[in-house]
């Protein structure tokens, strides 16, 4: 019998401001940060077994549980919980890719804790909402106690739990700026059984000018190191009519530019075909909600 030992106590730290929690990373360089702490609890556990790391809380962080909008830019707080964001006004008219990816990750009471910036500061290549955002040409605010600095989401992400934070950073912000005008977009996901990690994910965003495609952002999830866009088919959509035949050759392209992996979810081989499936689907439920046909 393998009996699991318990988690030693832990120094935690709860500050009150961005300065505050800055300054204890500061006096602290173990520390481990904490918002929801969904994912964090469950990898510590994993990796010292028994050992618990400084923790630094964010949630009393004013800074970073606001949703503001700057000008025509949308700024989501990094330590807002999930449901928070999906229910903000206006953010499911505007943004409807973001929103339907939040809403299959985990369970409700995952998403009442869980956060924007901690699905993406935990750098899985399966985190739900990261697709979106990267059709959506999300940035991310970085402060540090050099300053502050926004990198696209694509840059930010650099493999399975490989991030650009640098040490004594933090991520305070995701910025969105407005979709193009007309807009259609569709999220789809395949998970084994409910509440798994996804098997793949599909993010697309598409602009219609009649029947020809006038923007195309396509970016999968499950299907990589990271979460990627998916250039190649977005090429071939883009300047097009979408009829079958450029639609296949968009699922090809797709299917050509991602690295799948088979793990206890999944074999490589499902996961190419079924993003093949998704791009179809994905792209005919984009156009129609821009209002074509496809």
């Amino acid at each position: 019998m393998v009996i699991s030992q318990p988690m030693s106590a832990a120094a935690y730290h709860r500050p009150r401001s961005l300065r505050e929690a800055l300054s204890c990373m500061d006096q602290t360089p173990n520390a481990r940060l904490i918002a929801g702490g969904t994912d964090l609890l469950v990898k510590q556990r994993k990796e010292r077994p028994g050992v618990a790391a400084p923790l630094i809380s964010l949630r009393s962080v004013s800074e970073l549980r606001q949703i503001d909008i700057d000008g025509e830019r949308l700024r989501i707080g990094s330590a807002v919980p999930l449901t928070d964001v999906a229910a903000s006004p206006g953010l499911a008219e505007r943004f409807p890719v973001l929103v339907d990816s939040i809403r299959v990750l985990g369970s409700r009471q995952i998403r009442n804790v869980a956060t924007l910036g901690g699905n993406l500061c935990n750098a899985s290549p399966a985190a739900d909402t990261a697709p979106a955002l990267l059709t959506l040409d999300a940035t991310v605010e970085l402060v540090g106690t050099d300053g502050t600095r926004e990198l696209p989401l694509a840059e930010f992400l650099h493999g399975p739990g490989q991030t650009a934070l640098m040490p004594g950073e933090i991520l305070t912000a995701v910025i969105l700026d407005p979709p193009p005008p007309g807009a259609g977009m569709a999220f789809l996901r395949k998970g084994r059984v409910k509440m798994d990690l996804a098997i793949v994910s599909l993010a697309v965003v598409l602009s219609m000018d009649g029947d020809v495609c006038v923007q195309a952002r396509l970016a999968a999830g499950a299907v990589a190191p990271v979460p990627l866009r998916l250039d190649a088919a977005e090429s071939i959509l883009v300047g097009s009519q979408l009829d079958a035949a450029t639609i296949q050759r968009a699922q090809a392209a797709a299917q050509a530019a991602i690295a799948p992996i088979s793990d206890l979810r999944s074999s490589a081989d499902y996961r190419r075909r079924l993003l093949g499936v998704y791009v179809k689907r994905g792209v005919s439920a984009a156009v129609h909600a821009a209002g074509g046909r496809s």
